[in-house]
């Protein structure tokens, strides 16, 4: 092993929750390394967010034209697979990361490519891909921000199976003329609403009853409805006990309990995320390989002045705009704890992530989208809030009528009955991802419903949802 290298920071996982500790770091004149195994950028650059949207984007484009009158007549056809994934690969630069590694040499960060593992106390060891050695030494912190996997659970034949999982599903470049996925959360909602618009026959199979169950339960009714009317078969309770799957480029078959099989041509198992932590070194500093890493507010590990987590990898909120965030919040506490300063660990202070656990968005983007913050109503009352929710069709909105005819969607918001402010959000309906933010600013603000009311949406769009909301609430 060579001597080691020091910097102030270094920073292991390049993905998104990594490159903000990095931009912020360096930022604060903190001198930085980043070591990334794959490529700059991470999972959600290559093979989750970006090329999911860019598959999902046309699919729902022609959604919504088909409900427009005077251009229905003209998207009856099928999609031009080879322009989608040509489309994709535009915006996963064709999984090459040269943008993102301008961008960090930009900065005067110092790039490590190979695969990283903590080598005790304040260092990390790198092996390259040619297998060159080194140690880098962090004078004030090590960032963990290694993100997570696909998670594909021992069932009997599924490994020798070849199984998609989320990376296979998003990068494929074949149209499979019958896809079996098994999962309902968003990967599986999300892949279903994509595969199925690109010409496959999608069978979702859903261990509980119904789909996307992080959210309110109309959500993945809306879901489900629409895509059996797109001609997706969707079955909910089901589990399955076995696969099989001879040869290499012969049909799997998926054995239900109960005896039943199915048949398809490729297989999605989409049923969760684990930690990327089994072979990072976590035992050379006292923590358990393979698990979540538990963090303080400011993202500090748990019994380590020195060591940081972000991101999915501590398992406070597994999506990629709260790692951005979690990655702010982190970079900003290393530069104020290196310079001696106080932190700010207050509510909503600079060095304290609390958005991650009080407001909390997601977007689905399935047709309908399905979009939501903060606690749905059963988690408000499982918390112990006095509550109420309020609930109005989102298709009888006048902005939602003009955006398209048969418009189907419905809005929830639930209110604090003691202090009267909002705990949580719910819009499902085309387009309503757009309107979540609005929602967080007022679920992170806790703006009471009296001011609410004086915040007055533009007519005639489908925000106006918000008023429609707000009276119900008076009556």
């Amino acid at each position: 092993m060579s001597e080691a290298v020091e910097y102030d920071v270094v920073v292991l996982g390049a993905g998104p929750a990594g490159e903000n500790v990095v931009d912020r770091t360096r930022a604060a004149g903190l001198t930085t390394a980043l070591v990334e195994a794959e490529l700059v950028g991470g999972e959600c650059s290559y093979w989750a967010c970006v090329p999911s949207k860019a598959l999902l984007r046309p699919a729902l484009a022609r959604a919504d034209a088909r409900r427009v009158p005077g251009l229905a007549g003209s998207v009856g056809g099928p999609l031009d697979a080879s322009a989608v994934f040509a489309h994709r690969d535009y915006w996963t630069g064709s999984w090459k990361d040269d943008g993102q590694v301008d961008w960090v040499d930009s900065i005067g960060a110092h790039l490590y490519r190979g695969h990283g593992r903590l080598y005790g106390v304040r260092k990390v060891a790198v092996t390259s891909p040619e297998g060159e050695h080194h140690v880098l030494a962090a004078r004030h912190a090590v960032v963990v921000a290694t993100g997570t996997r696909a998670m594909v659970p021992e069932v009997p034949g599924l490994a020798g199976a070849r199984p998609w999982t989320s990376r296979e599903a998003t990068s494929a470049r074949q149209v499979p003329g019958r896809l079996l996925i098994v999962g309902g959360s968003v990967v599986a909602a999300e892949m279903a609403t994509a595969w199925q618009a690109l010409g496959s026959q999608v069978t979702l199979l859903v261990r509980g009853s119904g789909l996307l169950p992080r959210m309110e339960p109309f959500a993945g009714e809306l879901v489900a409805e629409a895509l059996r009317e797109a001609g997706a078969v969707v079955r909910t309770d089901v589990s399955v006990e076995a696969v099989v799957r001879d040869g290499s480029t012969g049909p799997v078959q998926v054995v239900l309990e109960g005896g039943e099989i199915l048949e398809g041509d490729e297989l999605l198992m989409a049923t969760g995320r684990s930690p990327h932590t089994e072979d990072i070194g976590l035992e050379t500093v006292g923590l358990t390989p393979g698990g979540w890493i538990p963090v303080d507010e400011s993202c500090r590990v748990e019994g380590h002045d020195w060591l940081y987590a972000v991101g999915d990898v501590n398992h406070r909120a597994l999506l990629t705009h709260q790692g951005k965030y979690q990655g702010r919040i982190a970079g900003a506490a290393i530069a104020a704890r290196a310079a001696g300063a106080e932190l700010d660990t207050g509510r909503w202070g600079a060095h304290a992530a609390t958005a991650d656990t009080q407001a909390l968005p997601q977007a689905v983007f399935t047709d309908p989208e399905a979009a939501a913050v903060g606690l749905t109503l059963a988690e408000a009352e499982r918390a112990g809030h006095r509550v109420r929710a309020v609930d109005y069709d989102l298709g009888k909105v006048s902005g939602a009528g003009l955006y398209a005819d048969g418009y189907r969607g419905r809005a929830r918001m639930v209110v604090d009955l003691d202090r009267e402010v909002l705990l949580g959000v719910t819009f499902v309906g085309p387009g309503a991802a757009e309107l979540v933010h609005a929602a967080t600013v007022a679920v992170a603000g806790e703006v009471p419903i009296d001011r609410l009311w004086h915040a007055v949406p533009s007519f005639p769009t489908i925000s106006e949802i918000w008023l429609r909301l707000l009276e119900t609430y008076r009556g």
